[in-house]
């Protein structure tokens, strides 16, 4: 844990300081085409009915978003759908909370990728990360990372940025790139806040090319995306992506 300099505090404020400076913008143009391929098309509300989960898949495959996200009991469904599909299946892990333990999260993930899930999102343990347990962070994060790459699949880790401080968002990430995961993500959806450019661009500074950043939450119009995007985002997590790839406007939850 020394490596990760979590103590340091001069080498922790000074990802905050740049950012706060200036924020990633790359003033890209996208395409309503490009756009949709990084949508990951998502049902995660506890209402959610298997046929409203076939009919995301369906929106999926229409419009050639990234994946479907879902619950893990709807992991064979999607699967089924998506089969014949580019869309990948992404399902979610200890979620919302993340405050399962670290056998169930690693269970849940086995289950899921038995049952065809392509990507997982699992729920960092934010009372842990407050409380300054970053060995107890770590090795959760790192057992599902390392499960999801064992059976092939890629692991996002969901910070939760509305209940972190900047620091804790800093050494989470740092956190995130030492257990080798492949994307850290803003949110679930689910405690308020979500994806901004300047928490997309601050987690961008700190991964740099090791790992990708999902932008997820608050996602529900063409601006946002772009927004998003040209702050460093590289996914976008949202229950809109058929209004936001027709620009038409949202007000949907997850």
């Amino acid at each position: 844990m020394k490596n990760l300099k979590l103590d340091d505090a001069e080498y922790i404020n000074g990802f905050i300081k740049l950012n706060n400076e200036s924020l990633i913008n790359l003033e890209k143009k996208y395409t309503n085409e490009e756009i949709a391929k990084t949508i990951d098309h998502t049902i995660l509300k506890p209402e959610a009915t298997p046929n409203d989960v076939i009919e995301i898949c369906d929106e999926a495959i229409e419009y050639d978003f990234a994946s479907v996200c879902v619950n893990s009991c709807y992991t064979p469904i999607v699967a089924s759908q998506l089969e014949n599909s580019e869309a990948k299946t992404c399902v979610v892990v200890g979620f919302p909370l993340g405050a399962t333990s670290t056998a169930s999260k690693v269970a849940e993930t086995r289950d899921a990728i038995d049952y065809g899930a392509n990507e997982i999102d699992m729920v960092i343990n934010v009372g842990m990360l407050k409380q300054e347990e970053f060995e107890y962070v770590l090795n959760d994060i790192k057992a599902v990372s390392d499960t999801a790459h064992e059976m092939n699949a890629i692991c996002k880790v969901i910070i939760e940025t509305s209940l972190l401080t900047d620091e804790e968002k800093v050494k989470v990430c740092l956190i995130s790139k030492e257990a080798r995961a492949d994307f850290v993500k803003t949110s679930t959806g689910f405690n308020g806040g979500g994806a901004t450019p300047k928490d997309i661009s601050l987690m961008k500074r700190v991964v740099g090319d090791k790992l990708k950043v999902k932008a997820s939450g608050g996602v529900r119009s063409r601006e946002d995306a772009v927004k998003v995007l040209n702050a460093g985002a590289d996914r976008i997590g949202a229950s809109a992506g058929v209004k936001i790839v027709t620009n038409k406007i949202a007000d949907g939850n997850y």
